[in-house]
């Protein structure tokens, strides 16, 4: 170990999933998927400290009163789990400055936990490579090794196995955001007992889930009207069916200049792929005029990195 620092500020991206594609639920409880993910620049900030225990205080630009201070709380227990793999005996407070909308399809959490690593690990003097990383990010959750990663990746399994894609350019997005959140295990319940319902004219893949090539080759290509074509979100129309009040925003965005719009993940956040940052400025403008809670981002941004 190096000499263990006195702070440590870490930012970490949300994502998009600018594809995703939802198996069949498995026998053990979970969906094999296959996604690929663009990181964006709404940013989690988190700051860690030295401390006799773990604690956490939360704060941001968005309602975090959500958000678990207790071992419930992801980067709460990826800085225990550290502790555990290194051996050591004290303690860090992390002080989290959230500005990806929590419960909202957009991986907060997940870059929170992915922050906590590479904070802990700095702070500590542990100086885990970046493969140890991501082998404990994958026991944290699915999103979490990407949000180490970041830019742009392809991840199938459970989202967690990553090979990262080439992307050209830069994607510009207006996400709108929702004060109340959509559980991820409500809505992939919900995409289940849409596939049962409607087993005669849709289920899903019988193969192994895939990304579309179509969506790979726009992302190389640096061709947003490309990519607008191809995206795809399984879990939308179950977004859709649990908060059917996110329809009318969808088709308020393409109405007003948006290459397309989808469900980010599990929602209830709305992206919007504009044409470039222009276009996404002003539709932007014209949203936020409609009364949403409207923020122009882009990608790909790299993943949880030191700030100095």
């Amino acid at each position: 170990m190096s000499q263990p620092l006195e702070s440590v500020h870490v930012r970490a991206p949300g994502k998009i999933n600018v594809f995703l594609e939802v198996g069949q639920l498995g026998d053990d409880g979970y969906h094999d998927v296959a996604s690929a993910y663009q990181a964006v620049s709404a940013y989690e900030d988190l700051w860690a400290t030295p401390s006799d225990e773990i604690t956490i205080a939360v704060s941001g630009s968005v309602d975090v009163s959500g958000v678990p201070r207790d071992d419930r709380n992801l980067a709460v227990r990826a800085a225990r789990m550290l502790a555990t793999e290194i051996g050591y005996r004290g303690g860090v407070h992390l002080d989290i400055v959230k500005g990806v909308p929590v419960a909202g399809g957009m991986g907060g959490g997940s870059a929170d936990a992915a922050a906590a690593l590479v904070a802990c690990d700095a702070l500590w003097g542990a100086q885990l490579s970046h493969a140890e990383l991501q082998a404990l990010a994958a026991r944290l959750g699915a999103d979490v090794p990407f949000s180490l990663l970041g830019g742009t990746a392809v991840g199938t399994g459970r989202g967690d196995e990553l090979s990262p894609a080439l992307a050209r350019g830069r994607f510009d997005w207006v996400i709108v955001t929702n004060d109340h959140g959509l559980s991820t295990p409500a809505c992939y319940r919900a995409l289940d007992e849409y596939r049962e319902r409607h087993a005669v004219d849709i289920g899903p893949p019988a193969r192994t889930p895939s990304v579309d090539p179509d969506v790979l080759h726009a992302l190389r290509a640096g061709d947003a009207g490309m990519l607008a074509a191809a995206a795809r979100n399984d879990l939308q129309v179950a977004a859709l069916h649990l908060r059917p009040d996110l329809l009318p925003v969808l088709e308020e965005g393409e109405r007003n200049g948006a290459l397309t719009g989808i469900v980010s993940g599990s929602g209830p956040t709305l992206a919007f792929l504009a044409k470039d940052a222009e276009s996404a400025i002003e539709l932007q403008i014209v949203l936020s005029a409609s009364g949403h809670v409207a923020h122009h981002v882009h990608g790909p941004v790299p993943g949880a990195r030191l700030v100095d």
